[in-house]
């Protein structure tokens, strides 16, 4: 799908999206690189990474444990194809 998206080919990817969910998949996102590729919670713990925080403070202020957010940052540098916090305000764009 991530591909058909990239090559503005919705029809394949709409098409490839209902497959997957006749075979009894999920998908959760349409693609799995970039901005569109983060699930809402991972939005918003790089909104609040981007912002300043730090990450006791984004597990604080969002009720969860400290490797709870460090795993969808993890998640989100890979999506973003991004190596750390540095490039991640500007990656959000």
């Amino acid at each position: 799908m991530s591909l058909a998206h990239a090559c503005n080919a919705g029809v394949v990817a709409e098409g490839a999206l209902r497959e997957l969910r006749a075979l009894g998949d999920r998908p959760r996102t349409r693609t799995f690189h970039g901005v569109d590729a983060l699930t809402p919670t991972e939005r918003r713990v790089a909104d609040l990474a981007a912002g300043g925080m730090t990450n006791r403070e984004i597990a604080q202020h969002l009720f969860v444990g400290l490797r709870t957010v460090e795993i969808h940052l993890t998640h989100v540098y890979g999506k973003l194809g991004i190596k750390g916090r540095q490039g991640l305000a500007e990656a959000l764009l």
